[in-house]
């Protein structure tokens, strides 16, 4: 009987490339994510020198440059961090929708890793407590599942 072969991530960020795409929009928000993610990476291994963060204006301007970014061949993964809160037009369902599509798009193009971590929320507390408050900090986490995702690359 043949044994079932297991692929699976681990979280030691040691020798990992991590670029950071954040929005400027929402910056108080975005500013926490980005403050985790780099935390998280560090915590787990990565050296300072081998974390970029690329700010862009807003959330629909994350696809083109985390495409750039991960086209460049000098990163392991790239964590898309950034906050649209639903305002009174949909706006809101355009912007997040394609954040999503594109960074997902880019993902697949450039077969580095892309974390979403966009915050898409009804309201500013709800980006809050996200952003490091009772519901923890996905700016982390979305580092946290790069890391994991690249090192599952790597033994693919």
């Amino acid at each position: 009987m043949s044994e079932i072969t297991t692929h699976t991530g681990h979280l030691d960020a040691s020798g990992l490339r991590v670029a950071i795409v954040a929005t400027r929009f929402n910056e108080a928000i975005v500013e926490r994510l980005v403050a985790s993610a780099t935390d998280t990476l560090r915590r787990h291994g990565a050296e300072a020198s081998a974390i970029r963060v690329v700010w862009v204006p807003g959330a629909f301007e994350l696809p083109i440059a985390v495409s750039r970014v991960a086209r460049r061949g000098d990163v392991d993964a790239v964590v898309a961090l950034g906050c649209v809160v639903r305002g009174d037009t949909p706006h809101f369902d355009y912007v997040a929708g394609e954040a999503a599509r594109g960074t997902a798009a880019a993902a697949r193009e450039t077969d580095i890793p892309v974390a979403f971590g966009v915050l898409t929320t009804d309201t500013w507390e709800q980006a809050v407590a996200r952003a490091g408050g009772k519901l923890g900090n996905k700016g982390g986490e979305a580092a946290v599942a790069a890391v994991e995702t690249a090192n599952l690359l790597r033994s693919l």
